[in-house]
């Protein structure tokens, strides 16, 4: 069993052993809270890892599989995320703010909470992904074309913030 700094200097220099050593645990890898922004990951396999916590910023990841892992509450803001799968992941709350995710499958995975304001989706499949339309996006989010999408998503933003902020006055006054 690896200390996580020694699943972290794997996953960051040593992919292969950290994907033979996933492939042979049983267990689910925990991998909560790391910190691997800014980092060039390419050919790695989460499946079945619990990253929930973990930070991906200003990452480059390709050909990562992130099949059924655990990714709530994931920062990858401005990450640039390239032919990746997250079928079955769970994405509650992650935060894909100003990412670029070209090329993924969102197959199964659990979107609500996800943040994708200004997110680029630009070829990925999120067809038969669940709760896209529980997550959070703007006008500068770009969509894959609608064949990736769910039958009837609406893509327009259609939150208007300022009559939440109407709301939240007449609920003050109330009290």
């Amino acid at each position: 069993m690896y200390s996580k700094d020694q699943l972290s200097e794997m996953i960051l220099h040593d992919y292969e052993a950290f994907n033979s050593y996933r492939a042979k645990s049983d267990d689910e890898i925990d991998l909560t809270e790391m910190d691997f922004s800014n980092a060039t990951l390419e050919n790695l396999d989460f499946t079945n890892c619990d990253l929930s916590g973990s930070t991906f910023s200003d990452t480059t990841l390709s050909l990562v599989n992130f099949t059924d892992a655990n990714l709530e509450s994931v920062d990858f803001t401005r990450a640039n995320v390239i032919e990746c799968d997250f079928s079955g992941s769970l994405l509650n709350g992650t935060n894909f703010n100003f990412a670029t995710l070209n090329y993924c499958n969102f197959t199964d995975a659990d979107m609500v909470g996800c943040i994708l304001n200004e997110a680029d989706l630009t070829d990925s499949d999120l067809t038969a992904c669940e709760n896209l339309s529980a997550c959070r996006f703007d006008d500068s989010t770009i969509w894959p074309d609608s064949d990736m999408l769910p039958e009837g998503f609406d893509t327009s933003s259609t939150k208007d913030l300022s009559s939440l902020e109407d709301e939240e006055d007449v609920a003050r006054e109330d009290y």
